[in-house]
């Protein structure tokens, strides 16, 4: 079950990653053909979960644009003549938006979860292992 939860969450993360939400249109497609492939997912599944990406992205990427401007708030504050309520007021308000997106981030992934059936989730599970252990052959072999 982890496994499951690891992919929804890097599938999530690849999709907060892109620099444009121009881009991240574009690629969204691709990472659900990428999971139809994987874990052989039907039309419907497959219409079922852009429709959970549409209904969530965006707002989503709302609240990270907010957590940025945020941030650049809370730096601007790093000089001599500081001012604590200020920072304090940017930090509170950086961590509600940051829980936002958790909460929204989360969401979307338990609701993509419940589209998979238990085959599919035993067959992600299967390939999230296969990933891992590609992963740390990678990173031993880089290591030597």
């Amino acid at each position: 079950m982890k496994l499951v939860k690891a992919l929804g969450t890097a599938l999530i993360a690849v999709s907060l990653s892109a620099p444009a939400l121009a881009q991240q249109a574009n690629a969204q497609p691709d990472r659900i053909d990428q999971l139809a492939q994987m874990v052989g997912l039907n039309e419907d599944q497959q219409e079922e979960i852009r429709g959970v990406f549409d209904e969530l992205q965006g707002q989503i990427v709302d609240l990270r644009q907010q957590a940025q401007t945020l941030q650049q708030q809370l730096q601007a504050e790093v000089k001599a003549d500081f001012s604590e309520d200020a920072i304090r007021e940017h930090a509170e308000e950086l961590g509600d938006v940051t829980g936002e997106m958790a909460a929204l981030s989360t969401l979307m992934q338990a609701k993509v979860e419940g589209i998979f059936t238990d085959e599919q989730r035993t067959e992600l599970k299967m390939q999230m292992q296969k990933m891992q252990q590609m992963q740390q052959q990678q990173m031993q072999q880089g290591g030597q």
